[in-house]
C-alpha cells in the first residue's frame, strides 16, 4: 500500500512529521504511523503553554494493538493543539497530514530540522522496513 508523504513535512524515523510556517510548527504523525497502529482508541497530548524539548517524549497515541510515544521533532512552546482529536483519536486515520495535526508549537531553533529527513528520505525508509 503506498501512502502519501507531502514535500513541505520534515519527518523523523520516529514517524512524527513537522511543517514549518515562520516560526510555527505544526506536528502530527504520519500515514504509515496510523496504519502501523491500526485503531486508535486514545491520544494524550500536552497543554497549550508546555515546553517540548526534540526529541522528547509529548504525549502517547494509543490504539487496540500498542501504546506509543510521541516525539518532538523541535524544541519550542505549545501554542495550540487539536483538542477535537482527543475526544475523537480515530480521525487521525483520515487526514493525518492536514485535520489531524496534533501540536503547533513556536520553535526555539528553526535548524533542529536541518537533520530531520525528506518526504523521499522517509517514504525509502518506511518502505524499507
Amino acid at each position: 500500500m503506498a501512502f502519501e508523504y507531502p514535500d513541505d513535512l520534515k519527518y523523523m524515523d520516529s514517524h512524527e512529521y513537522a511543517r514549518l510556517d515562520g516560526d510555527i510548527a505544526t506536528i502530527g504523525i504520519t500515514a504509515f504511523a496510523v496504519d502501523q497502529l491500526g485503531d486508535i482508541v486514545f491520544l494524550e497530548l500536552p497543554d497549550i503553554g508546555a515546553e517540548l524539548e526534540k526529541g522528547e517524549t509529548f504525549g502517547t497515541v494509543e490504539s487496540v494493538k500498542a501504546v506509543e510515544d510521541l516525539k518532538a521533532p523541535v524544541t519550542g512552546t505549545v501554542v495550540d493543539r487539536n483538542d477535537p482529536l482527543l475526544d475523537s483519536p480515530e480521525q487521525l486515520a483520515d487526514d493525518p497530514y492536514g485535520e489531524a495535526w496534533l501540536l503547533k508549537v513556536k520553535v526555539s531553533d528553526p535548524d533542529e530540522l536541518e537533520d530531520a529527513m525528506s518526504a523521499d528520505e522517509y517514504q525509502a525508509q518506511v518502505e524499507g522496513e
